[in-house]
């Protein structure tokens, strides 16, 4: 390992975040006592996921193998039930625990098979991906999708530690890491407006995966998020900040049966998001305006079809901070100053999507 940054999680189930590079090692510690753990992979993770394998290996441990499928086509009830099948098959018990070696759909899906099998055995992510790392892999939140929306079966579940391996970059495409970037910008909007400086002074030395930027994004991000999460780790208030721009985002996943990245659908949020905290007057114009330039300048999505409206709206009435027939949004009431507030005017979020309407 080199010099790895440890960041802790409060709460009542503590557990740190180690980025670095060549984490694997740190794997069995996190894990002591089990015998037998399962280990998640989609196929294009294998070789990494076969190295988790022989350094538990190597520590006494008995591996599971459990290759599902890839991205969003692999968080669902059949796989999380096939997954529980291969546990009982193998005399799983409560001392023993999972692993998810991959992005954050995988990551998901393995924090969830973890959180029902006995009611909760221990489990840890191994993030490849730059959104998994600061998103999906932190926070404890784990789960499935379904036909009427995305991560609409689950549970707060927090893991025993997690590892952002940065080599792991080395597996992305190009597009992907951007696609994560959406997520580090949507952390420099409701928190740390550093991460927006460094994004904008030098956009090709934010997109460099081997670069000392990149791990400082990664770095922060994860901090907004923790500082977030050791508080409010079951969303009761505080949490929902960090779905700023997901409202929109998560309708444009399901029209799309999650064929699009979540970092595009997310960039196409945070705008669709800014503006509409701008026409309620909770935002200035000119950082309403950055959110599109900031998104524009890493190449990210920033508009989505004009006749997609009808189903984006419907999408958006299941979202998970919509109560009875109110959507609440978070929106922004200035720069690092975020806020959850609910909008019955349906006239106005109409309006607010002509900022990313085509």
């Amino acid at each position: 390992m080199d010099d790895m940054t440890r960041i802790s999680v409060a709460g009542d189930r503590p557990y740190d975040v180690l980025v670095g590079r060549d984490l694997l090692s740190a794997l069995p510690g996190l894990l002591d006592g089990a015998v037998r753990v399962a280990v998640l992979y989609a196929a294009p993770l294998q070789q990494h996921a076969e190295a988790a394998a022989d350094v538990l290996r190597a520590a006494g441990m008995r591996p599971l193998p459990i290759e599902v499928p890839d991205a969003e086509a692999g968080k669902s009830i059949e796989v999380a039930a096939r997954c529980w099948d291969e546990l009982g098959a193998a005399g799983f018990t409560r001392t023993d625990a999972v692993v998810g070696v991959g992005g954050g759909a995988v990551t998901d899906l393995a924090g969830f098979v973890a959180s029902a099998w006995l009611r909760g055995v221990r489990w840890v992510p191994v993030s490849s991906s730059l959104l998994g790392m600061v998103d999906a892999a932190v926070g404890g939140k784990t789960g499935v999708n379904t036909a009427a929306g995305k991560n609409l079966v689950g549970a707060f579940y927090p893991p025993a530690g997690v590892l952002c391996d940065l080599d792991l970059f080395a597996t992305l495409p190009a597009d992907d890491l951007l696609a994560g970037l959406a997520e580090v910008v949507k952390c420099g909007f409701i928190a740390d407006p550093a991460i927006l400086d460094l994004i904008e002074a030098d956009p090709a030395k934010a997109t460099d995966p081997h670069g000392p930027e990149v791990r400082e994004l990664v770095e922060r991000a994860i901090q907004v998020k923790v500082d977030v999460v050791g508080v409010d780790l079951r969303e009761s208030g505080l949490r929902e900040i960090l779905n700023y721009g997901h409202t929109l985002a998560h309708a444009i996943e399901n029209r799309e049966q999650y064929t699009w990245k979540h970092g595009h659908a997310v960039a196409v949020g945070l705008v669709y998001a800014a503006e509409l905290s701008r026409l309620t007057g909770h935002l200035d114009d000119a950082t309403a305006a950055r959110h599109k330039a900031a998104l524009e300048l890493l190449g990210l999505p920033v508009s989505y079809p004009a006749d997609a409206w009808a189903d984006l709206l419907a999408a958006m009435r299941i979202d998970k901070k919509a109560r009875a027939d109110t959507l609440r949004f978070v929106l922004l009431d200035g720069l690092a100053h975020p806020s959850t507030v609910a909008i019955a005017d349906e006239t106005v979020l109409e309006r607010a999507y002509t900022a990313v309407a085509r």
